[in-house]
């Protein structure tokens, strides 16, 4: 691959479209994110934990800027190393890092309420309603199943960015190309990853999930091919930059989710001093004049510094690989820093995410999004018996779609019923969903 491609600055379904002298288009994609509406809503999204009251834990878009700031500094020490290698002109470090950033700013915007379980809730509820093969369910093409019974946030988020905000049905957002390439963690649809042999599927770090709805295939292809990723059969090889994307977003969570837990009392002062302190190297700093809170601050900001300088060291040690599309980890995993970021990932699943607060409020969660999409799945049965005309739709669905301001702008058959069900619901925040099951359920 090639850096010229790669950074591509030409806008999906815009391409004549020229920059300002004053602003790159890789900045004007990061202010085109953090001004929409879909990521305003990660304020009111979980991270770790659902429904918290207090002001100091990390919602979804507090996380996506602190991953756009560990991201950005990543990509500019390894836009000045390539610089030194003569892989790009100077000046281009900071297309680099610019791209990296707004592609950070993106990487959560297609999350649904509650986090994971949301995601969860939303594919367990799909593959009920295939299972008894009733109404509209039973009408969709059985090679599009996947999309809805293994729900995916980050094709939802490719969905959003270049489909359906702003400029909707004609390039989303427009944003450019290189956005757009180095936002895409898994490019390949269902329905693709569906048919290819395991050890296809478990040998490249790509095809671990899908990330691209059918209904955007064509637009990825033409943000694969601005970008010249390698084809394989019906999916492309990730573009470099996702790679630092996705260790920006590993440093970030992993860390701060230790600083969460202290703060909300699941682990305890120690526990979380000790894992920060081995991440950071050891550091010998005075810190008798500190409270506990401060202690675990300092702590976790060398700990980011530390990844950050071992995960550019992995990209540099990885680079022709990289850059031939043959590999496959995670910077995080390729670091000197390994052994520690795995001892941290045992601590979250075993102590953090089972805690009992947090499992408690994801049981309710997912009955929240069960009971939004068996409330609002009547709307679209009967707006499939009318023949798709908003317009003749009976009382009690058309209160509905009044009541929920459900857009029924594109949807003209199963396909777009569901994704329609499915944009509506994985847009809401975490309370908004609350008063909304609520609302269905007549409680």
């Amino acid at each position: 691959m090639r850096w010229e491609e790669l950074l591509s600055d030409q806008r999906l379904r815009d391409p004549k479209y020229v920059e300002g002298k004053t602003r790159s288009i890789f900045v004007q994609d990061h202010d085109r994110i953090v001004f929409s509406a879909p990521f305003r809503r990660l304020a009111n999204k979980t991270q770790v934990h659902p429904l918290y009251h207090h002001d100091h834990l990390h919602h979804r878009l507090i996380h996506s800027v602190e991953v756009g700031s560990v991201g950005r500094s990543i990509a500019m020490r390894v836009g000045d190393w390539l610089i030194g290698q003569g892989a790009l002109a100077r000046g281009e470090d900071h297309d680099l890092s610019n791209a990296v950033q707004a592609a950070c700013a993106a990487h959560d915007i297609g999350n649904p309420p509650f986090g994971h379980s949301g995601e969860a809730a939303i594919g367990g509820w799909f593959a009920e309603g295939f299972d008894r093969a009733q109404g509209l369910l039973a009408d969709l093409h059985a090679g599009l199943r996947d999309e809805f019974t293994a729900f995916e946030g980050n094709a939802q988020g490719f969905r959003i960015l270049a489909q359906l905000e702003m400029y909707r049905g004609d390039g989303g957002m427009r944003l450019s190309k290189g956005v757009l390439g180095a936002f895409m963690k898994y490019p390949v649809t269902a329905r693709t990853r569906a048919a290819l042999p395991e050890e296809t599927r478990k040998g490249y770090a790509g095809l671990k999930k899908f990330g691209v709805f059918e209904g955007e295939r064509a637009l990825f292809t033409e943000v694969a091919d601005g970008c010249g990723l390698p084809a394989e059969e019906g999916w492309w090889r990730r573009h470099p930059l996702v790679f630092i994307v996705e260790a920006a977003d590993d440093i970030c969570y992993n860390i701060v989710d230790l600083e969460d837990a202290f703060t909300s009392g699941d682990l305890p002062f120690e526990t979380v001093c000790e894992a920060l302190d081995a991440l950071a190297g050891r550091p010998n700093r005075e810190t008798g004049g500190l409270t506990r809170t401060e202690h675990i601050a300092l702590l976790r900001s060398l700990a980011i510094g530390s990844a950050i300088a071992a995960c550019t060291q992995a990209f540099i040690e990885n680079y022709d690989a990289i850059m031939d599309g043959a590999f496959s980890k995670s910077l995080v995993d390729a670091s000197p820093l390994a052994g520690q970021f795995a001892q941290i990932e045992g601590i979250a699943k075993d102590r953090i995410f089972t805690s009992a607060r947090k499992t408690e409020l994801e049981v309710s969660g997912r009955q929240v999004i069960r009971n939004v999409l068996t409330g609002i799945l009547p709307v679209f049965e009967d707006l499939a018996r009318v023949g798709w005309d908003a317009e003749r739709l009976p009382g009690p669905s058309a209160q509905i779609v009044r009541a929920l301001s459900l857009d029924l702008r594109d949807v003209s058959g199963p396909e777009s019923a569901l994704h329609a069900m499915t944009d509506f619901t994985s847009g809401m925040t975490d309370r908004y969903a609350l008063q909304i099951a609520r609302m269905l359920s007549g409680l």
